[in-house]
């Protein structure tokens, strides 16, 4: 899992909250599979609609100008971003993403999931995003802005909200390399390069491990 602060701006909050308070919201059953259907009570900012769209715009922008999201997901393909509210009572149980989804006339397989919270954590009580991760669990509430960075194949849920109300944006991205454990070495070694810059390593070193990175993207990159 991946933590990184502040995707969003102040002004990309507010503008994404302004498209949102006038939004077309729809029972997020709607949208659901047979079976997360029978778990998922909230509601969901109706795909296709011309602020969804919008919404989903600056979102996506964000992202690509975001270089800890793009060496943590290696990002293909990033499927649209919807939006999603859960006020008293609304919750989503225990589930798993699907792995393809369809957008664009494109399939689009599941590597990674992506929660943006976008109100704080302080506008609502319980609604905590909590994944499992082996014999681990991890309840994850984020400030206004961050965003979560998860496997697909991670069975997760969001807590009952108690009192207020939780609005994020969700998606899925198919890397480059659909391989969990290949992309976090991959993160890890780009991370010990730029770190191992910053501190003016010897440019030999930084060069090796720099062909190392490339190599091994070379090895286990899809096509």
């Amino acid at each position: 899992m991946l933590h990184i602060n502040a995707v969003l701006r102040e002004d990309d909050l507010a503008e994404l909250h302004a498209i949102l308070v006038e939004g077309d919201w729809i029972d997020g059953r709607q949208t659901a599979g047979h079976l997360s259907a029978q778990v998922k009570n909230n509601r969901q900012l109706a795909e296709g609609s011309a602020g969804a769209a919008r919404a989903g715009a600056i979102v996506t922008r964000a992202l690509e100008m975001n270089p800890l999201f793009m060496s943590g997901a290696l990002p293909a393909r990033i499927v649209p971003p919807l939006f999603n509210r859960y006020g008293p009572g609304e919750t989503y149980g225990d589930h798993i993403d699907g792995a393809l989804r369809h957008a664009g006339g494109q399939r689009i397989r599941t590597d990674l999931s992506a929660t943006l919270f976008l109100n704080a954590p302080e506008d609502y009580d319980g609604g905590e995003l909590t994944i499992g991760e082996g014999s681990i669990t991890h309840r994850v509430k984020l400030a206004a802005g961050d965003m979560l960075l998860y496997p697909a194949t991670a069975i997760h849920r969001v807590s009952p909200v108690t009192q207020g109300e939780r609005v994020a944006a969700f998606f899925w991205i198919q890397s480059i390399v659909r391989d969990n454990h290949q992309r976090q070495m991959l993160f890890d070694l780009d991370r010990t390069v730029q770190q191992l810059t910053a501190e003016a390593a010897s440019d030999e070193a930084v060069l090796a491990l720099t062909g190392h990175y490339h190599n091994l993207v070379r090895l286990w990159a899809d096509g």
